[in-house]
C-alpha cells in the first residue's frame, strides 16, 4: 500500500512548533537559563543558585555581590547575547538577586 500524503516527522514538528507559540515560547525559555551557565562560564555558574522566567523577566540569584554589581553593568548585553541564543526576543529585563 502507497501511502501518498506521507511526510517525514521534521517538517510535522517544525510546522507544529511554527504554529504554537506558548510552547515556543517555554522551549526559548529553557534554552535561555541552559545558555547562561554555558555562556557565561564555570565560574559564574558556581556563584548562580536559581534561575527562573516570570513575565519575560530572567530572575536571577547570585551569591557574589560583587559578581552582580559586574553584570548589572553589562545587563543589556547579556539580554541582546541571551536573546539571539535563544532565536527570538523573550527577555524584557534581568533582575539580579
Amino acid at each position: 500500500m502507497i501511502k501518498r500524503n506521507a511526510r517525514d516527522i521534521g517538517s510535522i514538528l517544525k510546522e507544529y512548533m511554527n504554529n504554537e507559540t506558548q510552547l515556543k515560547s517555554k522551549i526559548a525559555e529553557k534554552r535561555v537559563i541552559r545558555a547562561w551557565k554555558e555562556m557565561l562560564g564555570e565560574g559564574v555558574a558556581m556563584y548562580t543558585s536559581n534561575i527562573y522566567f516570570n513575565r519575560g523577566v530572567l530572575i536571577v540569584y547570585l551569591k557574589s555581590s560583587v559578581l552582580r554589581a559586574e553584570l548589572m553593568m553589562n545587563k543589556q548585553n547579556l539580554i541582546d547575547k541571551l536573546n539571539e541564543h535563544a532565536e527570538m526576543k523573550i527577555i524584557r529585563d534581568i533582575l539580579l538577586r
